[in-house]
């Protein structure tokens, strides 16, 4: 890219999604990007509105040129991310839902990561539910391969909390059809593509939790489609680590490890049936995923295989885990 393109080229898109979000939230989201010190050349804002109810457009028709809003039949967040991340020109991808917002000085201190930094595929950040955040020191890491990383750490599954390349996805989407853990699929197929990658522990990312978001619904039919989602992604992410060379298979084998144990605890929390666990047990088997690897990933994965693994400890967790969680 020559200087005059690259003058030409948002240095982010930031693309927000919405599905029948109040207004106010989505005002509170796009005032987040506009107060950082990108200039209007340097940035470009997608909202993409997955068929809701009533559009929103008359309502922020204050923002003008600001933003860039797409309208479309409802399908679901997956479709929506794919729709802005195929619209969008910026050299960096931000993904924001809409009921979320970024943290000014935060996020901040992520640009400047790319800015000054121009071999940074990834920058992964953290993100907070409090509102009350105060400026701080941040410390990052040092620059490494994506799978590097991740066959040493624990990644944060949500697309949200990174600040990517648009050119290191290739030709990766979002597939359609999951509602929910979609991010767990895309995240580390970006990661495994990123040459090289930045964490820092600014927390630059406010992560709404409310009973209408879609990872606290509390029917038998989203909790039975939550698990359902969660076991496509699982499958889908341990063939691929099937096809890779060694470095990568290593590293997704981990993430597939962690989900999987994910996957278990979840089933725990949101059925608290032993039939349903044993079930779903039974079905990991017939896929080589259970039981879990015998890895020293961390200390938690470690008692949690060890529990899970037998009986009377599955037993044990059914009757424990759901009163812990009520306790804090």
């Amino acid at each position: 890219m020559d200087s005059k393109q690259q003058e030409m080229t948002p240095l982010v898109s930031f693309i927000i999604t919405n599905y029948n979000l109040p207004v106010n939230l989505l005002s509170k989201c796009i005032d987040s990007v506009l107060a950082l010190s990108l200039r209007p050349s340097e940035r470009e804002i997608i909202l993409v509105d997955d068929g809701s109810d009533l559009s929103p457009i008359n309502d922020l028709v204050t923002y003008g040129d600001e933003i860039i809003y797409v309208r479309q039949k409802h399908g679901g967040v997956s479709i929506a991310r794919n729709t802005g991340i195929q619209m969008a020109r910026g050299r960096y991808v931000q993904f924001i839902d809409g009921d979320d917002y970024l943290i000014q000085a935060a996020y901040e201190h992520c640009l400047d990561i790319v800015r000054y930094s121009q071999d940074i595929d990834v920058v992964l950040f953290d993100f907070t539910r409090s509102e009350d955040v105060r400026e701080a020191t941040y410390n990052d890491s040092e620059k490494m391969r994506g799978a590097d990383y991740m066959r040493n750490h624990n990644i944060q599954g949500s697309v949200c909390s990174c600040l990517f390349r648009k050119a290191t996805r290739g030709s990766l989407l979002f597939t359609p059809g999951i509602q929910y853990g979609e991010d767990e699929e895309f995240t580390p197929q970006l990661l495994l593509r990123a040459d090289c990658i930045c964490f820092t522990d600014a927390k630059a990312y406010f992560y709404r939790t409310h009973e209408a978001s879609s990872t606290h619904q509390k029917d038998a039919s989203r909790k039975q489609q939550r698990l359902d989602d969660a076991l496509t992604v699982l499958l889908h992410l341990n063939k691929t680590a099937d096809t890779m060379p060694t470095d990568e298979r290593m590293a997704l084998q981990r993430r597939v490890a962690q989900l999987t144990m994910d996957y278990l605890y979840n089933t725990i929390m949101l059925t608290r049936s032993s039939e349903q666990l044993e079930a779903r047990i039974a079905e990991l088997r017939q896929y080589g995923l259970f039981p879990l690897p015998d890895r020293d990933y961390t200390k938690k994965y470690q008692w949690f295989r060890r529990m899970i693994d037998t009986r009377l400890g599955r037993k044990i967790m059914l009757n424990s885990l759901p009163l812990l969680k009520r306790e804090r």
